[in-house]
């Protein structure tokens, strides 16, 4: 699995997570399963940012998204 593809998967966590937090939290409950997604998609996260030679720059994130969707459709 290439950092592009870790990176892609962390962010997709992290924002699946933003729904579950806004629940847990209208509901009065503790968020538990949005905290665990924040924590994977982060952990996931500082995996590709870390592991790339000279790290990745917000306006490269788009084009890095359609690479990836890319070779997943083909």
């Amino acid at each position: 699995m290439s950092n592009d593809q870790i990176l892609v998967i962390g962010i997709i966590i992290c924002a699946l997570a933003i729904p579950s937090l806004l629940a847990a939290y209208s509901e009065d409950r503790p968020p538990r399963a949005g905290a665990i997604m924040v924590l994977i998609g982060g952990a996931l996260l500082a995996i590709a940012l870390t592991q790339k030679p000279g790290g990745y720059k917000f306006a490269q994130i788009p084009t890095i998204f359609v690479q990836v969707i890319a070779d997943v459709v083909n």
